[in-house]
Parts: C-alpha cells; sequence; structure tokens
C-alpha cells in the first residue's frame, strides 16, 4: 500500500492508502522525493471549474523521484534504470494524433483534463482511474507507458529538480514561442514561480533589459526578481510603470508576458507596455473573466499577440540543464517545503500566498512529519 494525500473536495484533502500495483515491461514506480504546488493544482483543489466532476484525486504534477521499479521496455524507451532520479512531466498524450505528431503533445486531446472526453494526466486524473497513483502528493506514483521520463541525476536537491516546470515555462514562452533573442528586452507581469523562470530564461538569452511589474504584496519576489538577473522592477500603484519601461527599453518592450491571473486589466496594461512590433504573451488565467484588448494600438503598432501554455521536450531538457547548472540562486525560488501530512498546508501557502515570502512550495513525501511545515528549501 502506498500512502497518498486525496483531494476529496473543495479545499479538503484525506491521507489514505492505495494499493501498489504490478509493474509490466511497459511501465514503472516512482518514489515521489518532491512534488512542487501550482496555481492549477489550487484551481482544481477549489472544484470551481477544472476540478468539477473529478471526484476524489491525487494532486500534484510537478513531480520528481528514485525509479523503484520498471519494466524491461520502459527502462529502454525512457533510458533509466531503477535508483535513477527523474522527472516526470504532466503529460500523458497518445502519441498519435496530429498534436503528438507535431510536438505538440502538451495539447493531445488524451491528456487535457479541460477537454469533452476521456484523458490521463498527472495531478488531475481520479483515484477511479486505476491504479489511482496519478498525483505527486504520494509516496509512490505510477508511472504509465506514455509517461514522458527525464533523467535528473543526483547532484541536485530533489526541491531545486522540480523547478523543472517554471523553468520550462520560461523557456518555452521567452525564446521558443516568445522569440527573444539576444539584445531583446523583456517585461513580465507577475513575479509568481513561472515569470521568475520568464526571468532566468530571458537571463540565458542574452536579453539587454529584463523588467518585472508586481503588486505591493510582491516586493519579496521582486526582490528575488533581481537577484535572479531582472534589470528593474515596478510595484504597479506605487510607480509609474509605463514610463519606466518607456525609459528601460527604448520606447517599449520587444516581448512583454502576462502571469498575473486574475487580473483582466493586465492584458490591457501588457499592449501598451509593448513597443512596435513587439509581441505579447498571454499565460494567466483570467478564469472565464472576459477581457478587453485596445485593439487600435495592437494595428498601429503592428504587436502579435500569443496564447502561452505550458511546455515541452524542447524547453524541459534545457531547463533541467540550467538547473544542474548551479549558475543562478534557485534556492530563492524554493522556499517551503511540506511532509505529506502537511499537504493541504502547502495547497493553502501556494493558493491564497498565507506567507507572502512563499514561492515555489514542494511536498517532500519523506519529509519528517514532526518538522516545520514552513521550512525554507536548503
Amino acid at each position: 500500500m502506498a500512502r497518498v494525500a486525496v483531494a476529496t473536495e473543495a479545499y479538503r484533502t484525506e491521507l489514505r492508502e492505495l494499493p501498489v500495483p504490478a509493474v509490466g515491461p511497459d511501465d514503472g514506480l516512482l518514489q515521489v522525493e518532491a512534488a512542487a504546488v501550482c496555481g492549477t493544482d489550487w484551481e482544481i483543489y477549489g472544484r470551481r471549474s477544472r476540478g468539477a466532476g473529478l471526484g476524489p484525486l491525487v494532486l500534484g504534477h510537478e513531480n520528481v523521484g528514485r525509479v523503484v521499479a520498471l519494466g524491461e521496455r520502459a527502462a529502454g524507451r525512457w533510458g533509466v534504470a531503477v535508483g535513477d532520479r527523474v522527472a516526470v512531466e504532466e503529460f500523458l498524450p497518445c502519441g498519435g494524433c496530429g498534436m503528438c505528431r507535431r510536438g505538440l503533445y502538451r495539447l493531445c486531446p488524451a491528456t487535457d483534463s479541460r477537454g469533452g472526453g476521456p484523458f490521463l494526466r498527472y495531478g488531475s486524473t481520479p483515484i477511479a482511474v486505476e491504479p489511482g497513483l496519478y498525483g505527486g502528493f504520494a509516496e509512490l506514483m505510477y508511472l504509465h507507458p506514455r509517461a514522458i521520463v527525464y533523467p535528473v541525476g543526483d547532484a541536485v536537491a530533489p526541491e531545486l529538480a522540480a523547478l523543472y516546470v517554471p523553468v520550462a515555462n520560461g523557456v518555452n514562452w521567452v525564446t521558443q514561442e516568445g522569440g527573444l533573442r539576444l539584445g531583446d528586452t523583456l517585461v513580465v507581469i507577475g513575479p509568481g514561480q513561472h515569470g521568475l523562470g520568464c526571468v532566468l530564461a530571458a537571463r540565458e538569452a542574452g536579453a539587454a533589459a529584463i523588467a518585472v511589474v508586481g503588486t505591493a504584496a510582491d516586493r519579496n519576489r521582486l526582490e528575488v526578481a533581481r537577484a535572479l538577473g531582472a534589470t528593474a522592477t515596478f510595484v504597479a500603484g506605487d510607480d509609474d510603470v509605463p514610463a519606466g519601461v518607456r525609459e528601460l527599453t527604448g520606447g517599449g518592450a520587444d516581448l512583454v508576458i502576462d502571469l498575473a491571473p486574475g487580473a483582466v486589466g493586465t492584458v490591457a496594461e501588457a499592449v501598451a507596455l509593448a513597443g512596435i512590433r513587439g509581441t505579447v504573451g498571454l499565460a494567466a488565467s483570467k478564469h472565464g473573466q472576459p477581457v478587453s484588448i485596445p485593439h487600435d494600438l495592437v494595428v498601429r503598432r503592428e504587436l502579435r499577440i500569443i496564447g502561452l501554455r505550458g511546455h515541452d521536450v524542447r524547453s524541459v531538457g534545457p531547463a533541467i540543464d540550467l538547473i544542474r547548472s548551479g549558475r543562478h540562486r534557485l534556492d530563492l525560488l524554493a522556499t517551503h517545503r511540506f511532509p505529506l501530512a502537511g499537504t493541504a498546508d502547502a495547497l493553502t501557502m501556494a493558493g491564497e500566498r498565507t506567507d507572502p515570502t512563499a514561492i515555489h512550495v514542494s511536498v517532500l513525501p519523506s519529509y519528517p512529519s514532526e518538522a516545520t511545515s514552513r521550512s525554507r528549501a536548503g
């Protein structure tokens, strides 16, 4: 039996035990070492939109751990062995649809938890789908034959390795989809874990200037942004953000990424901060709220507006390499860790920011239950 933290209903978690499945030639088992909390986990946990109708499930889709059981064909397919530390993407794509054949497996209907059909995806698959171990807030996680697995190595602490998702998102959104090149300028609205991942990606790409915009509640995160390489930070409501960005970028940014969840006004602000022929990337959920875009400004400046969603093999590999390189103070991001019994507290801290210093919060199933639930990672 494996201990798991089951999200049973809105904002309620129970510790349970689920049977450990037998492993065949094409699958495996992961002993979870660190599972980070994402805004998506909080959204599903609240059961208002994405989590509605899913039933009890094990959350956690930013997962790192040790392979403890492995089929022969799976070992060859993934290039790993029992005992290896690996990162596992949340997606379980079919591998054969049009999106998968184009390399866009994150958009595959078979792993889309917001689609209308059956799906498999770590962190949002109900425990009623056998073997039920489809989330990282657990001692063990099932490695499905369709899992996407990356060797991580032993040099990096698990909670730092679990940063591969926000860093990979930054790589994908800033350089691969956003098109930022050496000498370009970037503005990030929203200094959460993914916004700070964008700062890292832009610094690695050689951006000439990186500005990060937050609120008064984000002052600690803005300090971290500067430590990670941001050229300037602004507090919305206190600073003249448009004037500051114009001065920093020489008129407007080459790339602006909106990462302010639920804040509909930041879309128009992102457009206003972009320079001529700049790109505006929209990556934050607005939870179904209507958004207004200044159409004439988009046309007059010939702006490009793109939607940004997730990562893929092109960005996860470089993200893991960046984490292993030790070039950046990633310990500033990995702020809090919780034992499995503290999963509900971890979710609440990340979702409601009960501690203003929290950025990247992780559940470590083997972390001592008697240890403080607000321990800095290090």
